[in-house]
């Protein structure tokens, strides 16, 4: 392996494909993954634990400096991917061709990896001498529930005085992202047969009547939550599901929808507390299913350690993203976190995702000078 470029290769070879959403392959999971990783990680001096989340899917910590009261910091980027059945090119390839790396991952988030794992190796004779440690965390189940960040800013957001969490943001400094509340309102009906509709009850019909109502009151609503930086806050209907056939009079549909949360909405009681409230006052026919919601991330772009980041390089930018990662959790433990790394987010879940090789070598270059900087 002689660069970064055979790094990110060698990474999207590996197949850590989400298994909770639709994922288009059978070779799922970040298992295999994390082993990799941690024997590179100790081949060059790391000792690397792997704390299982879910059956099979672990986070994985990989210090280089003992735990001996100096300042820590992490780069975290997550191990999965999202499926790769939509994709046009073959998803593990790691294909070099126009000057990119092709490939699930190159982008989200195994390209920012790249990156990050090039400046640990790059500054491996360093690493346990620096006044302030950099541990390497991969997180588990990004692209679902993200229960990797919250179990680990559970048990160890205090131990870290800065996080900068792997996405692809162009080398920007993301410092404010929204939150995110997604839910399944499902109405209920009468199931009869399609030549005698009046003696069913049409949940499809139900619903479709309360999400036009809902999304007419709660638009305007949610516009008032507004963020210098991230705009307001917004309301879509992603998924609708109904029937089983056209002569059938459909007794169960559901709708899963997203509200984005910007940090007023959050300070106001939160998405979840204001979509129950309007279901209530506009007594819609509607139940709400798992709902889950997500915070917000927000550290002010004059922070201390962003101010480190731009006396390294200084073309980046304190920038805001109306997407959601695992630094919302990370932040929301008290852990001041941002996101960053080479590539583009509008390559991330494409069907031919890919990076740039130029990026990808921009943003090892910025790693590695920025973990000598600490010294």
């Amino acid at each position: 392996m002689t660069g970064p470029v055979e790094l990110l290769q060698q990474l999207v070879r590996i197949p850590s494909v989400n298994p909770d959403n639709p994922a288009g392959s059978d070779k799922t999971g970040e298992a295999e993954i994390a082993a990799w990783l941690k024997n590179w990680l100790e081949s060059f001096g790391a000792a690397v634990v792997l704390e299982e989340i879910r059956p099979g899917r672990p986070n994985l910590i990989a210090r280089f400096a003992p735990r001996d009261g100096r300042p820590r910091i992490l780069l975290g980027p997550h191990l999965d991917t999202v499926g790769v059945g939509s994709m046009t090119i073959d998803p593990f390839s790691g294909e070099i061709r126009d000057g990119r790396v092709w490939g699930r991952g190159s982008s989200d988030t195994k390209g920012p990896m790249a990156a990050m794992l090039w400046g640990l190796k790059e500054n491996a004779s360093i690493l346990k001498d620096l006044p302030i440690a950099v541990d390497f965390v991969g997180f588990m189940g990004e692209e679902s529930s993200q229960w990797g960040s919250k179990d680990f800013a559970k048990h160890h957001a205090h131990d870290y005085a800065f996080a900068i969490v792997g996405e692809p943001t162009s080398l920007n400094i993301v410092h404010t992202t929204k939150g995110s509340l997604w839910a399944t309102l499902r109405a209920s009906g009468k199931a009869a047969h399609s030549s005698q509709p009046e003696r069913g009850d049409n949940a499809a019909m139900k619903l479709a009547r309360a999400l036009d109502t809902l999304e007419r009151e709660i638009v305007p609503k949610l516009a008032g939550y507004i963020h210098p930086v991230l705009g307001r806050s917004t309301f879509n209907v992603g998924v609708l599901r109904s029937g089983s056939r056209p002569n059938i009079v459909p007794d169960l549909a559901d709708a899963e929808i997203d509200i984005r949360i910007t940090p007023a909405l959050r300070d106001a009681g939160g998405a979840l507390a204001l979509l129950k409230a309007e279901i209530d006052r506009l007594d819609l026919p509607l139940e709400m299913v798992k709902p889950h919601e997500n915070p917000p991330m927000e550290i002010p772009a004059t922070h201390p350690w962003i101010d480190r980041i731009q006396d390294v390089r200084t073309e980046c930018k304190a920038v805001g993203a109306p997407w959601f990662s695992d630094a919302a959790h990370l932040s929301n433990a008290g852990l001041a976190s941002v996101c960053m790394g080479p590539g583009s987010i509008d390559q991330a879940h494409t069907c031919d995702e890919f990076i740039d090789i130029a990026a990808l070598e921009e943003g090892a270059a910025f790693f590695t000078n920025f973990i000598r900087s600490l010294a």
